[in-house]
């Protein structure tokens, strides 16, 4: 709010104080003078989506706060969920003054507000102090021997997010949440369970990528 409020301040002094824009459309219609207030307006209307996809999922409001935009998996959310939470924003704040929000918020176990509903995306808190369990090291077996070569396509950060969905959905006996995060590993490397476990393929990536990172 304040940075769309600086922005307000900054238009009004510099184009309709300074610049006296207005001597531009004296004596047009309305639509005209709609028209140009709606093109000042764009930025703040704007704002969460554009930031949001530009930024990964953050405004600068967000990234003081450590908040993120991510999908429900726990991969990177794209433009069009962004689109959606956007879109279903207008609803959620232009009736009620954001009550509704509130409410689907309150009464979700994910505190997602509609637009998160609809986009399968949550807000994630980036609050965390770190130690080795908040890490993507695993503990590997110095005979250990690696079965699936392919995981190197993952980043460091893939790991990280699938270790953090993984660990987050065992604790909630979130069976489903681990067949599609399998299902994703599968998708973006190109690997094939040969465990025939979900749980099992995943502790298995995890060490596989540990052990050929380390290895490299």
């Amino acid at each position: 709010m304040l940075v769309k409020i600086a922005y307000v301040v900054m238009v009004i002094y510099v184009f309709f104080y300074l610049l006296n824009i207005r001597k531009l459309y004296e004596g047009a219609d309305p639509w005209t003078e709609g028209a140009i207030m709606m093109l000042f307006g764009l930025p703040v209307m704007l704002y969460s989506l554009v930031q949001e996809s530009l930024m990964e999922g953050q405004t600068i409001g967000k990234k003081i706060m450590k908040i993120k935009v991510i999908k429900i998996d726990g991969y990177q959310a794209g433009f069009g969920d962004y689109l959606i939470r956007w879109m279903f924003r207008i609803v959620e704040l232009g009736i009620g003054s954001g009550v509704i929000g509130l409410v689907a918020i309150l009464a979700s176990n994910k505190n997602q507000r509609l637009g998160d509903m609809a986009a399968g995306t949550a807000v994630i808190s980036l609050k965390r102090d770190i130690n080795i369990d908040h890490t993507i090291l695993q503990e590997i077996d110095e005979g250990y021997i690696p079965i699936y070569p392919l995981v190197i396509k993952l980043s460091d950060n893939d790991v990280r997010i699938v270790k953090e969905t993984f660990e987050s959905a065992l604790r909630g006996e979130d069976f489903k949440l681990i067949y599609q995060l399998r299902q994703k590993i599968e998708s973006v490397t190109g690997i094939k369970n040969q465990s025939g476990n979900d749980s099992d393929f995943i502790r298995t990536i995890l060490k596989d990528y540990n052990y050929y990172t380390r290895n490299m």
